[in-house]
């Protein structure tokens, strides 16, 4: 271990252990390593979201312009009239 690592203790239950423990062998790699590549894709998911969701609340500030200067022209009747 190096020194940008650090150990945790996990408690799991002993049926999941079990099935994790296989996983990790299944995928070749160590109940470490499946948990790292999950936490990192999980981090990744999250800031991903935050960014999408700070570019929604921008555009919400500053809707486009629609080409209405900002002006209702219709009526309510007008949209919903049948023909």
């Amino acid at each position: 271990m190096d020194a940008e690592t650090q150990n945790v203790t996990l408690a799991l239950p002993k049926k999941l252990l079990r099935r994790v423990k296989h996983l990790a062998v299944e995928r070749d790699t160590s109940i470490s390593g499946l948990l790292r590549q999950f936490l990192e894709e999980m981090t990744r998911q999250d800031d991903a979201y935050e960014r999408a969701r700070r570019r929604w609340v921008e555009a919400v500030k500053r809707p486009r312009n629609l080409g209405t200067g900002g002006k209702i022209t219709w009526t309510r009747d007008e949209i919903h009239q049948r023909r």
